[in-house]
């Protein structure tokens, strides 16, 4: 019995053991890895079940959360450049649990279909995610479309070219303007084209300290990480850096550098603007040429928050939009009403 009983706290002791083992080995010789897993963890935690849907032979990688056909319309949320569908989990912490969600990984981005600089322009992209929506289906009745940075200029065009799909629009710090005042990144990429040298982007890391410094770039405050999470975030980008290179000269070249700001006219459905005043990524005064052609959208400036608003204010930025989408909708009641 005795003998019996010290194999069973002998066994129960390496049940427990080997989950601490894991992560111990994990951090230290696979911290891409581990990173992976508690994206995993934090989806299955916000109820986000990871799908995919295809267009052809085209394959769309996304995570979604309800149903839609709900009171409120479905959440589309298109993130950034080298971002992924998961750059949104802190945002969703603090949407309602009911609100229908889904967060895609951009064209050539992580699970998504990666083909060639066609699909890169923006125009390319917005083609892609109109394939997107119409093989989930959304297109079937109006929804509420979010996007940041690139994923910002891709939302504002996809606006401009099928405004029947959506009740109502969310860009965060957009790319495609031409604001009045450079921002640092901005100020960066001329003094390498007046060079004429070869350079690293910024926003394309390939060293510990290079991925430091584009944490500097895109935070008001940035996160204080340990060595070996930086060495996992690296992990996992340095594989894609190649094509992240070729998507940012698309998408910075002449075709898509300004698609937002000149297809703005164009936009119809209600539009908001949420910038982070510190941004030194896209300066904010790029809100402003927002303003100058849509006077009535409505703009939001988050003090000390920089270029990653999801990241640094997340619980603010669920609730303007939240409450931004409710004031459309109450708009609408008392237009019907009217009517």
């Amino acid at each position: 019995m005795e003998l019996s009983g010290a194999k069973t706290i002998i066994l129960a002791g390496g049940v427990l053991l080997l989950p601490v083992l894991t992560f111990v080995t994990s951090f230290l010789f696979w911290p891409g890895i581990l990173i992976r897993a508690y994206n995993w963890y934090w989806r299955r935690r916000l109820g986000l079940v990871v799908r995919y849907s295809h267009s052809g032979s085209y394959r769309f990688c996304y995570s979604s959360r309800g149903t839609p056909g709900g009171a409120a319309p479905s959440l589309l949320l298109l993130h950034g450049f080298s971002a992924s569908k998961d750059m949104w989990l802190p945002l969703v912490k603090y949407l309602p649990r009911d609100q229908h969600v889904v967060c895609v990984d951009m064209p050539g981005h992580n699970g998504t279909s990666r083909t060639g600089v066609e699909d890169y322009s923006i125009h390319g992209q917005v083609s892609r995610i109109n394939q997107f929506v119409q093989s989930i289906g959304m297109d079937k009745r109006p929804f509420h479309l979010v996007g940041t940075s690139m994923g910002g200029n891709v939302a504002g065009v996809y606006a401009a070219r099928y405004p029947d799909h959506l009740c109502s629009v969310s860009l965060l710090c957009p790319a495609g303007l031409d604001p009045p005042a450079d921002s640092e990144f901005i100020r960066r990429l001329k003094e390498l084209q007046e060079s004429g040298q070869e350079g690293s982007i910024a926003l394309i890391p390939s060293t510990q300290e290079e991925l430091e410094s584009m944490l500097k770039l895109c935070c008001y405050t940035p996160p204080k990480l340990h060595r070996q999470i930086l060495r996992g975030l690296l992990d996992n980008r340095i594989p894609d850096n190649g094509f992240y290179r070729e998507m940012f000269m698309e998408v910075a070249g002449e075709k898509s550098r300004y698609s937002l700001q000149e297809n703005l006219h164009l936009i119809k459905p209600p539009l908001q603007v949420i910038w982070g005043k510190a941004d030194q990524v896209l300066d904010a005064s790029g809100a402003t040429v927002i303003q100058k052609s849509l006077p009535h959208c409505q703009v939001d400036l988050l003090d000390n928050c920089g270029h990653s608003v999801v990241l640094e204010r997340p619980r603010k930025a669920a609730k303007l939009i939240i409450d931004f989408m409710s004031a459309q909708e109450v708009s609408d009641e008392k237009t019907k009403k009217l009517s």
